[in-house]
């Protein structure tokens, strides 16, 4: 089993150029496995963990509903902001600069087959990361992601995420807000759910700004331990 795990920085890339590139990673893993099968093989497939920040998007993934995006292209336009149906799980999110999104392209038969778990431990890197900066985050249960004040009025999602897999391969992943502009939250029902407010690391610190590669640096790290993976950056 490989547990080597290539971290790739992508910088500020727009969304669209940024899924076209994890679907080429994730193909070439899967065509890869079907090869081994058929070949009667071994070669050992590569895991990635890509780190990118997009310009203003929203999208949609297969199960979600289209009446969750609150504006017009018009109004999507005048934002700067662009939408996209994509092929992940879960419904709507945004994604935009001041955001630490975080794709692993795993082949999970490197670590282990269970796509609960994976989801668990992505949790629960997000949630071991805002600890070191004093906060208590947690899950809500039914609602994938990490929250603050699950199961009182005050509820607020701080991480979003929605996952694909086949094969045991994963694709897409999670989105923490670090810097975010919550105001392009107002454009949608976040993740389909009424009701819930959504917030970021610097609001819940007071803080103006906060270092993201030091957020990223942290995730990294619990990333490390949690998958007992060995990340090897570019």
């Amino acid at each position: 089993m490989n547990k080597k795990v290539e971290v790739q920085n992508l910088g500020i890339k727009d969304y669209k150029e940024a899924w076209d590139y994890q679907e080429k990673l994730f193909k070439d893993t899967l065509d890869l496995k079907i090869k081994n099968r058929r070949e009667e093989q071994d070669e050992p497939t590569q895991n990635y963990l890509l780190f990118v920040e997009h310009p203003h998007v929203y999208t949609l993934g297969k199960s979600g509903d289209a009446s969750n995006l609150l504006v017009s292209e018009a109004e999507l336009k005048a934002k700067n902001a662009t939408f996209y149906k994509i092929n992940r799980g879960g419904d709507i999110t945004y994604h935009g600069p001041g955001q630490i999104v975080g794709y692993p392209i795993l082949d999970l038969d490197n670590f282990f087959t269970d796509i609960h778990k994976y989801l668990r431990l992505l949790e629960e890197t997000v949630i071991l990361t805002l600890a070191e900066y004093g906060l208590k985050s947690e899950r809500s249960p039914g609602e994938t992601g990490v929250w603050h004040d699950v199961g009182t009025p005050f509820a607020r999602k701080i991480c979003a995420m929605g996952v694909r897999a086949s094969r045991w391969v994963t694709m897409h992943g999670f989105a923490l807000n670090v810097n975010a502009d919550l105001g392009y939250f107002d454009n949608i029902i976040p993740c389909g759910i009424k009701g819930k407010a959504v917030t970021s690391l610097n609001v819940e610190l007071g803080k103006k700004e906060i270092d993201l590669d030091e957020v990223q640096e942290k995730l990294m790290k619990h990333f490390q331990e949690l998958f007992e993976a060995e990340l090897i950056q570019e």
